[in-house]
């Protein structure tokens, strides 16, 4: 039986989490959530729980084409989200295969250090994301830490964030949305920098008091290419994703999981 039917298809490359919280586990989540479908190729293997991470197992660079292929061939995307990716050959195999296929809208979290501070890249891969993937991306996610490293200065304050945001993106030729989570104020402001337009877009919201914050970059980024991929312009895309992670740690911070950092209510819509 035909259908005319069809999804909104999002594919996920990034790491998997064992304590299911962030890297795929919780991009696949999050795009269930978002009402899009997820698909996946895995490009490590994580030992963690909420407590951290333990240790990283590559998967081989043929196995990651290999998943990356089969799904774009087969099933398609509408957006990719690009999370972990730990050396420099891995990522100039995704650069490779993003120039193949030309997805519309690819949304690439700088994924460079865990929650509890384990170093998740090889310092030549940080080069080889700057020359090679990022001016593929239609939007780069860091968080202060991740922007500090590109950039090769510190963001002391949320003022420093939109002039940071600005830098990062002429320098990187790459829309970026910098995010706050990071600092202390109680009022935290999110940066997005439009590259096309050259517009600078704030998007306000108030600290919530949890340890339920792992996985917090993975959801977020795959909201945006979720929001993406259902044909939302970036700035109401990044609106969107914004209240769809806000809604999400509120209702996480309601639960216990784990003896450490638990992971927002990705589902928080449908439990109730």
């Amino acid at each position: 039986m035909n259908s005319n039917k069809s999804y909104y298809r999002v594919l996920t490359i990034a790491g998997s989490d064992s304590g299911g919280g962030a890297g795929i586990q919780a991009d696949i989540k999050t795009i269930s959530a978002c009402g899009c479908y997820a698909a996946s190729a895995i490009t490590a293997i994580t030992v963690q729980n909420t407590l951290g991470v333990q240790s990283v197992e590559a998967v081989s660079i043929p196995t990651i084409e290999g998943q990356i292929r089969a799904v774009l061939d087969d099933i398609g995307a509408d957006a990719i989200k690009i999370g972990m990716l730990h050396s420099q050959e891995v990522v100039q195999k995704v650069a490779e295969l993003l120039q193949h296929y030309a997805i519309p809208h690819v949304v690439l979290d700088p994924v460079m250090v865990s929650t509890s501070g384990h170093r998740l890249i090889e310092e030549s891969a940080i080069e080889a994301l700057k020359q090679m993937l990022i001016p593929l991306a239609t939007v780069i996610t860091p968080n202060l830490p991740e922007a500090e490293i590109l950039l090769g200065n510190s963001i002391p304050n949320q003022e420093a964030m939109s002039e940071a945001a600005a830098q990062l993106a002429q320098r990187l030729h790459v829309s970026v949305l910098l995010k706050a989570g990071h600092l202390s104020e109680e009022n935290l402001v999110d940066i997005l920098y439009d590259y096309p337009s050259q517009q600078i877009y704030t998007y306000p919201s108030k600290r919530l008091c949890t340890r339920n914050t792992h996985g917090t970059g993975c959801t977020m980024s795959s909201a945006l290419a979720s929001f993406l991929a259902k044909g939302l312009a970036l700035p109401d895309a990044t609106r969107e994703a914004k209240h769809y992670i806000e809604q999400a740690i509120q209702a996480g911070a309601e639960y216990q999981i784990g003896h450490g950092f638990g992971p927002v209510a990705h589902f928080n819509q449908f439990w109730k």
